[in-house]
């Protein structure tokens, strides 16, 4: 008997294949899914069905798909896909969807990504709890799904989807741009020579150098975590040697995208924040935009001074979208690579981003490093993680040692000081761990904080 409660967690389902969830537990997912979607306003409608390219991913969709097609609803297959895809694909057809994939996990893991009609997120208030519940009372009983009766269609969107990409943001007006592209043997290998080369190269005038575009979920040259710094290096070293203008770096199902100036040097992800958040802002003057309360303090600040109305909220989609609903933001942006656009059904889409941070540097002659200089102004630790067994004890205890700064719990424990320096200490969702953020003017104050605390969490 499996329990669900160790998968389903706070956005998706993630877990390791056979240990932890099969075809058997998938099919309970899509048949919970479908009854889900029943009261929750998709009644009668297609379920949307894509995997990236785990070995594990077509035998699981396809139990999903016997789920959801036993309770009666129809199936579009798309194949290979990457997460945005599914975004991309529920938005425009107004259909609900499920994407299988374990974004940047090891080899042996997979999971599931859903989302309502519409690109709307599933997360534990819109309906994942529902899904688990359902799915686990039909475990419970020890019984397959009833056969699948309804009908399964398959369907190829790539072309559909790179096409709506380029309508978002025009490539072809740019100066000529070498860009190296590190896939990770995930998906965007796939998409990236449909959006940016290939039928696209006649268009575009850019030099697409790939990395490791071969599609291979037992990952054989680096994780697909581009997060980890040890992931970048190859793509580093990479763009020094073919002197190239950027590099681009995906995760697995390439909904997050890392950026690499020609100096073989990270832009961090709070300042591609900021520079699409100037560019929208440009497009739609006194707009909105959502940032986590981890991207760096010059995201509010550049918004505010392009015009915007900017808006903090808690780390994680769920969050990040339901305030774009809630205010209409023009764009959300995540200190993980992770980017919001209302313009994609207020989804994530690493792709899109990666077109504005080439639409940016390509529209003036600068390198990107001295570009990037505009939008980095303080020194950031990353994110640093710590073993804690009694997290909210510690995070007590050091809320306690800075009597004098100012305090926001809006997620985690956020601490800021007079200078401008502040970090943020939150528990992990699913392991025992207290994540640590620090920013400051300075890399010595940076040191000096992050050393400190760390200090106190870990003694």
């Amino acid at each position: 008997m499996s329990d669900l409660s160790q998968i389903v967690k706070a956005y998706d389902v993630r877990g390791t294949v056979p240990q932890q969830w099969d075809e058997g537990v998938a099919a309970a997912l899509g048949s919970a899914f479908a009854q889900m979607l029943d009261a929750t306003g998709d009644a009668g409608k297609a379920v949307l069905i894509g995997h990236d390219m785990r070995a594990s991913g077509p035998a699981l969709a396809d139990a999903f798909a016997a789920g959801v097609r036993a309770e009666g609803r129809a199936v579009i297959e798309i194949g290979l896909a990457s997460t945005d895809m599914i975004y991309y694909a529920s938005g425009s057809l107004d259909l609900p969807g499920a994407m299988f994939t374990a974004s940047h996990n090891p080899a042996q893991y997979n999971g599931i990504k859903m989302c309502h009609a519409g690109a709307r997120p599933v997360g534990q208030d819109t309906g994942l709890a529902e899904v688990r519940e359902r799915a686990q009372a039909l475990l419970d009983k020890g019984e397959p799904v009833g056969e699948p009766t309804a009908p399964v269609h398959r369907q190829d969107l790539l072309a559909d989807y790179a096409a709506h990409l380029r309508t978002l943001v025009d490539l072809s007006g740019i100066r000529p741009l070498t860009v190296v592209v590190d896939a990770g043997n995930g998906m965007a290998g796939h998409t990236v020579p449909s959006v940016l080369g290939d039928a696209a190269l006649a268009a575009l005038p850019l030099r697409i150098v790939p990395m490791y575009f071969e599609l291979d979920g037992t990952f054989p040259n680096h994780e697909a975590n581009p997060l980890d710094p040890a992931n970048l290096v190859d793509l580093q070293r990479a763009v020094v040697a073919h002197g190239a203008d950027i590099g681009l770096a995906f995760d697995g199902d390439a909904d997050r995208c890392f950026v690499i100036d020609e100096r073989g040097e990270p832009v961090s992800p709070s300042a591609i924040t900021a520079l699409v958040a100037a560019r929208e802002l440009a497009k739609h003057p006194g707009s909105t935009v959502i940032h986590n309360l981890i991207t760096s303090q010059a995201v509010p600040e550049i918004i505010r001074e392009h015009g915007g109305q900017p808006v903090v909220a808690r780390v994680g989609h769920s969050f990040i979208k339901a305030e774009m609903a809630r205010t209409n933001a023009i764009f959300g942006g995540e200190h993980s690579a992770h980017y919001y656009f209302r313009d994609f059904w207020f989804a994530d889409t690493g792709m899109l981003a990666a077109m504005h941070t080439l639409a940016a540097l390509g529209e003036q002659p600068q390198p990107l490093s001295v570009l990037a200089a505009e939008y980095e102004r303080y020194v950031a630790s990353g994110e640093i993680n710590s073993t804690v067994t009694d997290q909210a004890a510690k995070v007590a205890e050091v809320r306690a040692a800075y009597p004098d700064a100012e305090v926001d719990e809006l997620d985690g424990l956020t601490l800021r000081f007079p200078d401008g320096a502040w970090f943020n200490l939150r528990a992990s969702n699913t392991e025992p761990l207290l994540r640590l953020n620090v920013e400051a003017p300075t890399a010595q104050r940076m040191t000096s904080l992050r050393d400190d605390v760390l200090d106190r969490v870990r003694r």
